[in-house]
This record gives C-alpha cells, sequence and structure tokens, in this order.
C-alpha cells in the first residue's frame, strides 16, 4: 500500500473518530438554541470588616451593648439579637452605654478589657437601678458585684442546662429542651465557672458548676455568663459546629435559642420601654417553608403534581431545580425542553423557582471559586463518580444554573439557592452575593444550632457581614423510617418551634409520590390553621427588610412614643409591647393598625412610623 494511501485512510479514520467524539458529546449534553450568557461578569469583592458604626445610636429604650473588645465574635451576638427582633445599640464609650437602663458587656469584663473608671461605673450603674449582663466575667475587683468568689476556666464542659430555676424558660422548654450544647470530644471550647455564688444559680455546666449568676444590687440586677454567646452563634451559622449538635436534622435542638429566649426575657423584663420586633409575619406564631429539591429525571415531572396540590391550599412551596442538562454518572439529562416547560408551570402556579446547581456534586464545597466569566453552553460540569468531577466550579454552579432558569422562564428572577447534599464551601456566602442570589438554604437547624434565620458572614469568618441570609432545614425525607410515617413527629417539632416563633423548613425530594405526598398533604391539613406558609424568596423578602427595622421609645408628654424606622416597604410585621400600654389610634388610621392585648399589628409602611401609647 502506498504512502498516499494510507495517508487518505489515516484522515478518514480520523474524520470518523472526530465525528463520533463530536456524536458522543452532542448526545451527552443538551443545548438551548441561541441561549448563551450570562454576559455580565461576577466578581468575588474582598473582605471589608463590618464597622462597629453600623450598630450605633438610638434611644435609651434598646439594649445596650458594651464592646470590651472589637476583635471579637460581636457580629455574631449582633445576628443572633436580630434573628430575635431585640432592639439594641454597639458602642466602646462606657459612658455612652449607661444612658441605657440594660447593658450586655460583651465579650469580657476584666482589668485589661476595661479602664479602672468603666469597671468602677459598673456598680454606681447598678445602684442606680441599672441591669447588667456580663459575659466572661473574670477579674477587674467586679466578682463580688456579680455574685461569685472567682472565675475558672475550663475546656471540660460541653453544655450548660438551666434546669428549672427560670419560669420563663420553662415555658418554652422541656427539662431535656434546655440544655445548651456548645462544645463536643472533637471540639472542646473554653468557659468559665463561678465559685461561692452568692446570687441565685440559673444555669449550671454538667458536673453541677454554676455557669450564670443573677445577683440583686437593691433596684439593680448582674448577671454573669461564663460562655461567650457571640461565639456560640458564630460556631452555629459559620456552619463550624462540629458534633457540638449530636442531631443532624429532623429533632427539635434549640440550642442557643435558650440563651437568646433568656437575653430577651431579661431585657423585657428590666426595661419598662421594651419594643420587640416579632419573627413571624401577619402576627402567626411560626413560619413554614416547604421546599423541594428537583434533583432527578422524574422529580421534575412530580413536581406540577405536588405545586398543584399546593395552590390549591394556598400554601406556596420553592422548588430548587437541578439545571441538568450534562449526562453523567449522576443521572441523564432532565432540564431540557421538558424541564424549562415544568418550570414555566411551577412559576404559572405560583410556585417558586430555585436554583439548585448545575451538577448537584458531592464535592461542591471542593470546588475551585473559579473566575465568574463562566457561561452557558461552554460551561459543561461532569460528574465522573461521587467524589470526582471535572470542568466545575463555585461560581460557574451559581452563575449558569441562574441564567438558565431565567432565560427560560419568562419574567423569572431568581434569589434562592440551595447546594445538591448541603455542600457548603467558605465562599458560598459572598458567591452568592456576587452572582445576585439573595437567600440560602444550605445547612439544617439542628448544625446551625438554631431554629431561626441568621444573616451569612463573608468566608463564613467573623468580620463582616454578607447580604446574604439563611433559611436553615428542620425536616427532610431521606432520614429513615420514610417520611411519611414521621408525619406526627415533625407535627410535634413545628409545634415546639412555634412556641417561640422559630421557622421551620421542609426539604422533600419530589422523586415519587406516594408516601412523601401524603407527608406534604398531611402538614398542610394540620398545620396551615395557626402557621404561615409561604416560599423561602417571599419569607426572605420580608426577613430582610424586618432586619433593618429600627425600634425607638421615648417619653413625649407622658406618652410614650414609639418611633420605627425601615429603609424598605415591609408588610405584615408585629411588635410586642410591654404590658399595660394601649394605643393611642391616630385618626384616619390604616385599618390594619391594631392592637389585641400586647401584640401590634401595622400596615404596610416604608420610612418613619411614629405611634404613641398611653398606660
Amino acid at each position: 500500500m502506498s504512502r498516499s494511501i494510507k495517508l487518505f485512510i489515516g484522515l478518514i479514520l480520523l474524520a470518523l473518530l472526530v465525528v463520533g467524539i463530536w456524536h458522543l458529546a452532542s448526545d451527552r449534553t443538551f443545548r438551548f438554541p441561541g441561549l448563551v450568557g450570562p454576559a455580565q461578569t461576577s466578581v468575588l469583592r474582598p473582605e471589608r470588616p463590618t464597622p462597629i458604626a453600623a450598630f450605633t445610636g438610638g434611644a435609651p429604650s434598646r439594649l445596650a451593648v458594651l464592646l470590651t473588645d472589637k476583635d471579637s465574635s460581636w457580629l455574631g451576638l449582633v445576628h443572633g439579637l436580630k434573628s430575635f427582633g431585640i432592639p439594641f445599640t454597639v458602642t466602646e464609650d462606657f459612658q455612652e452605654a449607661f444612658k441605657h437602663r440594660v447593658v450586655m458587656v460583651y465579650p469580657v469584663v476584666s482589668g485589661k478589657s476595661m479602664s479602672a473608671e468603666a469597671l468602677s461605673a459598673l456598680s454606681s450603674f447598678t445602684a442606680g437601678g441599672g441591669t447588667l449582663i456580663a459575659t466572661n466575667v473574670l477579674g477587674g475587683g467586679v466578682n463580688a458585684l456579680f455574685g461569685f468568689s472567682e472565675a475558672t476556666a475550663s475546656t471540660a464542659h460541653t453544655q450548660l442546662s438551666f434546669g428549672n430555676s427560670n419560669a420563663f424558660i420553662t415555658r418554652y422548654f422541656g427539662t431535656s429542651e434546655q440544655k445548651v450544647p456548645f462544645g463536643s470530644v472533637v471540639q472542646r471550647r473554653g468557659s468559665y465557672s463561678y465559685t461561692k455564688p452568692t446570687g441565685a444559680v440559673l444555669a449550671s455546666y454538667e458536673d453541677g458548676t454554676p455557669a450564670l449568676i443573677a445577683r440583686d444590687t437593691g433596684a439593680g440586677r448582674t448577671y454573669a455568663l461564663g460562655l461567650d454567646i457571640g461565639s456560640l452563634s458564630l460556631l452555629g451559622h459559620n456552619n463550624r459546629q462540629e458534633d457540638v449538635n449530636t442531631s443532624y436534622v429532623n429533632t427539635f435542638a434549640p440550642g442557643m435559642d435558650v440563651l437568646y429566649l433568656w437575653l430577651k426575657d431579661v431585657y423585657q423584663q428590666r426595661e419598662a420601654d421594651a419594643v420587640v420586633l416579632a419573627t413571624v409575619p401577619d402576627g402567626k406564631r411560626l413560619s413554614i417553608l416547604l421546599t423541594h429539591d428537583v434533583d432527578f429525571t422524574q422529580s421534575i415531572n412530580n413536581a406540577i403534581t405536588y405545586a398543584q396540590y399546593q395552590k390549591g391550599q394556598g400554601a406556596a412551596a420553592t422548588y430548587f431545580i437541578q439545571t441538568k442538562y450534562v449526562r453523567d454518572w449522576n443521572d441523564d439529562v432532565f432540564f431540557n425542553l421538558n424541564g424549562a416547560a415544568r418550570s414555566r408551570q411551577l412559576k404559572d402556579l405560583g410556585m417558586e423557582v430555585a436554583s439548585h446547581s448545575v451538577a448537584h456534586s458531592v464535592v461542591f464545597s471542593k470546588l475551585p471559586a473559579g473566575t465568574g466569566k463562566e457561561t452557558y453552553p461552554r460551561y459543561e460540569p461532569f460528574v465522573e463518580s461521587r467524589k470526582e468531577i471535572r470542568n466545575a466550579t463555585v461560581m460557574g454552579e451559581l452563575r449558569v444554573s441562574k441564567y438558565l432558569l431565567e432565560a427560560t422562564v419568562p419574567g423569572l428572577l431568581v434569589t434562592s439557592f440551595r447546594p445538591g447534599h448541603l455542600e457548603n464551601p467558605d465562599i458560598l456566602p459572598q458567591a452568592l452575593e456576587a452572582t445576585g442570589y439573595r437567600f440560602s438554604s444550605s445547612t439544617t437547624a439542628n448544625n446551625a444550632l438554631t431554629h431561626m434565620p441568621f444573616r451569612l458572614n463573608y468566608d463564613h469568618h467573623s468580620a463582616e457581614e454578607t447580604g446574604v441570609f439563611e433559611f436553615p432545614i428542620t425536616i427532610e425525607d431521606e432520614a429513615p423510617p420514610m417520611m411519611g410515617s414521621r408525619l406526627q413527629q415533625a407535627i410535634e417539632v413545628a409545634e415546639k418551634i412555634q412556641r417561640y416563633g422559630g421557622l421551620f423548613v421542609v426539604l422533600t425530594h419530589p422523586n415519587i409520590l406516594d408516601h412523601k405526598f401524603e407527608f406534604t398533604r398531611g402538614l398542610i391539613e394540620r398545620m396551615k390553621p395557626k402557621a404561615w406558609f409561604g416560599t423561602l424568596g417571599a419569607f426572605g423578602q420580608w426577613w430582610s427588610a424586618r432586619d433593618r427595622v429600627t425600634v425607638d421609645v421615648r417619653n413625649v408628654n407622658g406618652l410614650k412614643t414609639l418611633t420605627l424606622l425601615a429603609p424598605e416597604t415591609v408588610t405584615g410585621l408585629t411588635m410586642e409591647l410591654p404590658a399595660g400600654w394601649r394605643l393611642n389610634r391616630p385618626k384616619g388610621a390604616d385599618e390594619a393598625l391594631v392592637q389585641v392585648d400586647r401584640q401590634l399589628f401595622l400596615p404596610p409602611f416604608k420610612g418613619e412610623l411614629q405611634l404613641q401609647f398611653s398606660l
């Protein structure tokens, strides 16, 4: 055979190989004709620490946080106070703090962290009727003021318990639920116990040593807590609790909620003008968010059955859609023309269509950040096996999934995200922000140590808050026994969270109907009369608007004047008033402005709203 013939045959074989590879690739990947994007670049900005000045100011009616160390976990404390609706201000000036009647000294009281003048002022403040709440009282000659002899450091403690010594706590929690876990064998964390207490011991560690002491000082009162509540908040909020809570999901685990409810009680008992923000829209006691992870071929079709029922019940849900256009180890392509059509149906039924990534990889948290320039259809992540993936980035997963959903569902704006397998990379908060998301549901409530929403921090660290909020999952469908048999257990969890206005997020994969559909039906039927139902996006918009509302009370001409400031419109907001307050209803006031006992229902408003009350 001549050389030219061999060359010719070689070229033919090469052409056949190229055609074969092209057919294989085209069979593996679905392409929407004409779609290319997103056009804009997503930029991961550098970290910029949140200034203390962002939380200063306000009337003396607020709880004052006297910050004694700005290089601390104070942002975790701030986010916890926000979640529970407690008005506060943060200052490093003790004279400014003592203009308020309830002051929390954080994170430490000692001769190193405070000046002699500030330490001396603690006694004067309580002698005048003020209330001091302090964490880690370690010295400075004020031990007797706080009701103990010495503070003893330990890394052996893993939880504190209130027992039955606090009537407010026992109103919300049974004995086993009053435990606040904060450490584990895996993660040893420091705490302080207070010896020879002369005040009342409100909480103790598991070895019986005092963790929280209250002491009356005439008209004033002091509280000494041997635990850093801000650090504990960040431990949960940053998804780093590492076996602190032994239950991952599907149980009631209030964790640090117990501590914040105690703080709220102290504030309301000791501040005559304490007005707090409710945590649930429209005066309800529980928020229920039904969410569905659509990450399997049949799920996109079954989702319509769920949505049709939910629409009929007036209980809109969120559908996290995996935009799977590449056939790989995980599954076949299902975000194609049918998947896009089903997504449009979901939106038309009043459901929220949200992102569940492109590849749904179990190693999402280990992916590189990416360039922020990833575009469809060039972005082709391929899952090789359970723990292997190629051509994938965090930014690509966020950008391209959002783009495809918005490009194929007219009028859709995707603002919510949930990663596959709840994989939660450190860069997720700022990556979500950079790609246009506002709301995340990427961890469980038990992992977060709270059944409340919270704001996420940059890099899951302590220095800067982002504009993204997290809504942790309470109940999911994969742990045994099967979901349908756990309805009563789930309702019992919901009713416990309802005691203090928490959040109840349900994750269901609509891969089947059967018992999972019956669970959804049963939950709606049982809880609809007493709970608020809505999408993650709708609740997120309400929560983020509420987060920015400030609350101040001043005495004006013998009347209590409540001033609310809302930078953006907030609808369905309610307030909890002090006992005995009576609204002086303004002439021509909106009919939505109603007081029922201590609950104040507000009309939709933006900007400043002033209301007056008599006693």
